[in-house]
């Protein structure tokens, strides 16, 4: 314990996601590309063997870090340390290792299949969160709230209505992923400088064995788009977009969280609270919203990450230069680990989210008779009353009303203010019918139905077997 820990990698995310980005994954991968380069370019002529080809196989998995570190403390050159160590265990394919290629082809091409399988992990974790809200707002579609613009009461929404902006967050996110996942391209077999001169000579100009090779591959490790040019490097704005998507899913959770936070200070909404959980060292009574809160913190770094992408793909010098490398290691792994994280935090929430009807009703009934005042100057109008001189009225019985609510804690009195003015000549007994919260929540109900019905059951019919309730927090 004596040595900086990741919490990222101690705290937060899940073993998967954290298998994605890890040194065996990585350097596997590398193995794998190597192999499936040496077996191409077996299969267009060159001078490669069987008995090279089952060496390499043999070994993907047997990798000595300790002699590829001591490799690159000599080379200073990572790619080629894992050259070297990979030879040292097939020792009858060492001569081809690496043919023709540089050290973008492993670097990139495994960046890109490990940004891809994030995006895959996260797709699961945000179609398994979706489903929650769906189900949530399904189930509070009826349930009358007060909105608020500017935090400050507005008119009714419902509960379910309420969870429907969050959803739709969502959504926004997930096209734009699956977007992304749709249209990824693989670097694949591209050279030093991204005009392959180096397989010009390996295939004695032969530019169809080069275009065969570089889709080839391509299709092995699942990519059906590749990149048309490029220079060393594939195009740093694929980081920055990832980057970005990342950090737009970190704005949509972190908005969730926001606004969970103000419900349960309000006392309305409630996420989880354990048996045995301390809001507070000091305060026993405390039930602090801990999982909101460490949503909004993992959310402002993702979002933060999004302008070091940026820089990054804004100043690649021509076909490439090395300033991209150790942002790269640092920026793209744990922006995943943080969303993977945030997703699991939110589904969890979701799971054990607890509703506070009458807390809930007691605020609509603070409010509801301000609300009311539209409706009781128009029946006073249909009763024979001028609009201005009503609306003069209640405006008078508005302020005082609200003056004893705020300045002497009192419950607000403008119905009995209204009742009691003789001036009024409204059927007065209607004042309790429109006092029915249900009368002023409009389409709420009807607008989470359809918006459920038409947007999202689609998409989570279409992926239901990505579907899982299971969301636990490692602490």
């Amino acid at each position: 314990m004596n040595s900086y820990k990741n919490p990222l990698e101690e705290r937060y995310s899940s073993e998967e996601m954290l298998f994605n980005f890890s040194p065996d994954n990585k350097f596997q991968t590398w193995r794998k590309l190597w192999v499936a380069l040496a077996e191409i370019e077996k299969d267009l002529g060159l001078n490669i063997t069987d008995e090279q080809i089952s060496d390499l196989k043999n070994n993907i998995e047997n990798i000595d870090y300790e002699v590829a570190a001591a490799y690159e403390k000599k080379f200073r050159h990572d790619v080629m340390a894992h050259v070297h160590t990979f030879g040292d265990v097939a020792p009858s394919a060492q001569g081809i290792i690496h043919l023709g290629a540089t050290s973008a082809f492993v670097g990139d091409n495994t960046d890109l299949i490990q940004i891809r399988d994030g995006l895959k992990i996260l797709k699961a974790k945000l179609i398994s969160t979706m489903k929650s809200l769906s189900d949530f707002a399904l189930e509070y579609k009826d349930l009358p709230t007060l909105g608020f613009t500017h935090f400050q009461p507005a008119q009714l929404t419902t509960v379910g209505k309420r969870a429907t902006l969050w959803l739709q967050s969502l959504l926004l996110d997930f096209e734009e992923l699956e977007f992304f996942i749709d249209t990824l391209r693989f670097r694949g077999v591209k050279g030093t400088t991204g005009t392959a001169a180096s397989f010009l000579e390996l295939f004695d100009g032969d530019y169809s064995k080069v275009k065969h090779l570089d889709k080839e591959l391509s299709n092995r490790f699942g990519f059906t788009n590749v990149f048309g040019v490029s220079g060393q490097t594939y195009d740093r704005k694929i980081d920055a977009k990832v980057v970005s998507l990342l950090s737009n899913i970190a704005q949509s959770a972190h908005k969730f969280s926001n606004d969970l936070r103000l419900l349960q200070n309000l006392k309305e909404i409630e996420e989880p609270f354990e048996k045995n959980q301390i809001g507070s060292s000091a305060m026993a009574y405390k039930r602090n919203p801990m999982r909101s809160e460490r949503i909004g913190a993992l959310a402002k770094f993702v979002m933060s990450l999004s302008s070091s992408s940026a820089m990054v793909a804004a100043t690649q010098w021509f076909e490439r230069t090395l300033d991209d490398s150790a942002n790269k290691r640092l920026t793209i792994p744990q922006a995943f680990l943080a969303v993977d994280a945030i997703l699991l935090i939110w589904n969890n929430i979701m799971n054990g989210l607890v509703v506070y009807p009458n807390r809930i009703n007691k605020h609509i009934q603070e409010e509801l008779p301000f609300m009311a005042t539209e409706y009781i100057i128009m029946e006073e109008v249909k009763a024979g009353g001028n609009r201005q001189e009503i609306h003069e009225i209640i405006r008078v019985h508005s302020m005082e009303a609200s003056k004893k609510v705020k300045e002497e804690g009192l419950e607000n009195d403008l119905i009995e203010r209204i009742m009691n003015d003789n001036s009024l000549k409204m059927d007065k007994s209607k004042l309790k019918e429109v006092l029915e919260p249900h009368k002023f929540i409009g389409f709420a109900p009807i607008q989470t139905e359809e918006f459920i019905a038409n947007e999202i059951s689609p998409v989570l019919d279409k992926y239901r077997d990505l579907i899982d309730s299971k969301s636990e927090l490692k602490v």
